[in-house]
């Protein structure tokens, strides 16, 4: 099974540059994207149900046009959760949860801490409840998979430009602690589980500097999953190669 997580920067910008006909070349099996930026309703036809795809489309209930999910499945889920229960995370539209036969998938867009005290504490909190919501649905499900766009990157490894960047948020102490925390649970970082040395190998790169055109970037967004699986992980990929956003496909094959 391929699944593959992309923040897009906006769903109906990479529509206008070929984003179907990439998902047709690709056909993953899952797909989730982040920061898709718009209601379901204002989706064309050929984007809000692709053929041979059952989509869920997760929005802001304040900001329009900000945050948003989508996940995109060959296999119909049995069940879709819209966030975790608690409002404040909810209604910002940042959490797919589907639940198959055999393993639950979460499609994540946490927050960024930029913008002041307020935004960094906010996006703690939520990885905090985030970390607390999985761990419950891991006792009843021990096959748990979540991916997306984690806002942090998580060693000096996973930035061209760590020291730079010790005091701005993506690569603050308490960010990455909580990565720490995640794997400390027994979660793999499955691209740093397959590839623990590779460098230089990046999903997100500042648009305005145009920091992509000399691979100055951050490696930010993940695939975990749980440690029942880690024998039925195959493959784990950064495709950076993939034009149309700030961000680059990131994703997995695996066993199931």
């Amino acid at each position: 099974m391929k699944i593959i997580s992309w923040n897009v920067n906006g769903i109906r910008a990479v529509h206008k540059k070929g984003f179907l006909q990439w998902l047709e070349d690709e056909s993953p099996d899952i797909l989730g994207l982040q920061e898709t930026k718009a209601d379901d309703h204002q989706l064309p036809d050929e984007l809000r149900a692709p053929k041979g795809y059952y989509t869920h489309f997760a929005s802001s209930k304040g900001r329009k046009g900000y945050s948003g999910v989508a996940l995109y499945t060959k296999t119909k889920p049995e069940k879709i959760e819209y966030g975790i229960g608690i409002k404040k995370f909810d209604d910002e539209g940042r959490i797919l949860e589907a639940h198959f036969d055999n393993f639950i998938l979460l499609n994540v867009y946490f927050p960024n801490g930029g913008g002041g005290p307020e935004r960094l504490k906010y996006k703690l909190d939520f990885y905090d409840a985030f970390l607390t919501h999985v761990e419950k649905l891991r006792q009843k499900q021990p096959n748990i998979i979540f991916m997306g766009d984690v806002n942090t990157a998580h060693e000096e490894i996973d930035l061209a430009r760590p020291k730079e960047n010790e005091k701005n948020t993506g690569f603050l102490p308490e960010e990455r602690a909580w990565v720490d925390e995640v794997i400390y649970a027994g979660f793999l970082d499955t691209f740093r589980h397959l590839h623990p040395n590779k460098k230089d190998t990046y999903s997100y790169w500042d648009m305005k500097s145009h920091a992509r055109d000399r691979n100055v970037g951050w490696r930010i967004d993940y695939v975990f999953i749980s440690p029942s699986l880690q024998k039925k992980l195959q493959k784990s990929f950064i495709l950076s190669e993939v034009p149309g956003s700030d961000h680059c496909p990131v994703g997995v094959e695996i066993g199931l």
